[in-house]
């Protein structure tokens, strides 16, 4: 189960720098250019900015796919995601890899993991049931949980707490949420960010979490930057981040190693 070896892939008290690599419209995508080639060294050129910046770990993801459904995804995004991948671990990049298909499509993150060799996979809505822009989104973890025992037993669940970009179905508190997810839904990490992309995560629910789950992995999500991450880490075991390590810190621009460099430098 990869709950028992997840210090083997990262540890956890290091406090992880995890980038995640924003793929291009693929095909299929209303805004895909048409050139998988471009795509790949875009993601290339991300991964290796992360790598020698100092982060542990990479997530990918078909981030430019908007707008995202709420059902499995099509063959051809998983398939540009393998491609992708490979694209990454062909110039070399040995970080490990995650996969995270939005948006809710944890089956395809598995399949993808088990055939690129990845690490972990990470799932907005593991437990219970939220309101998105897709409509309503229900968690799988029965489903998600044998499919990985399956295919990849090694690779870790990372699931999201109270999801962002969505609110909760029913009145369930984000301690509660924790619980089922960690104790019911046997995910292997936590998740918890602010209220959208790059917006701050509150440490006062990262505190909440903690207490909750003591022995969950906890990764902020979204909104952490180097003036923020030491009050973070404080309840963190980890940081997942994009939006603030782009060029100037502007969501679409590619990833600055320099902005890599120093959040690094202050997660020490």
């Amino acid at each position: 189960m990869a709950r028992e070896g997840m210090n083997e892939m990262l540890r956890w008290e290091e406090k992880p720098l995890i980038g995640v690599v924003h793929l291009k419209p693929l095909p299929g995508a209303p805004r895909f250019k048409g050139s998988m080639s471009e795509i790949c060294a875009a993601a290339v050129a991300d991964a290796q900015a992360y790598e020698e910046g100092g982060a542990q770990a990479i997530m990918i993801e078909n981030f430019g796919d908007l707008p995202f459904g709420r059902q499995a995804v099509a063959p051809e995004t998983v398939a540009s995601m393998a491609v992708a991948a490979h694209s990454i671990r062909e110039v070399g990049c040995k970080l490990p890899l995650g996969f995270n298909v939005l948006r809710n499509d944890v089956s395809s993150a598995i399949g993808l993991a088990a055939s690129c060799e990845g690490a972990f996979v990470r799932v907005n809505v593991h437990t219970g049931a939220v309101e998105a822009d897709q409509g309503i989104i229900q968690g799988e973890a029965h489903t998600t949980v044998r499919k990985r025992a399956m295919l990849c037993p090694g690779v870790g669940i990372w699931a999201d707490v109270l999801v962002k970009h969505a609110v909760p179905i029913g009145d369930l508190g984000i301690e509660e949420a924790a619980r089922d997810t960690f104790e019911r839904g046997l995910a292997d990490a936590l998740i918890v960010s602010g209220v959208a992309t790059g917006e701050p995560t509150g440490v006062e629910d990262l505190r909440k979490v903690k207490g909750t789950c003591p022995s969950a992995p906890l990764l902020v999500g979204s909104g952490a930057r180097v003036s923020n991450a030491g009050d973070l880490l404080e309840h963190a075991d980890g940081l997942i981040v994009a939006s603030s390590l782009k060029v100037d810190g502007i969501l679409s621009n590619p990833v600055d190693v320099e902005r890599v460099r120093e959040l690094r430098a202050v997660m020490d």
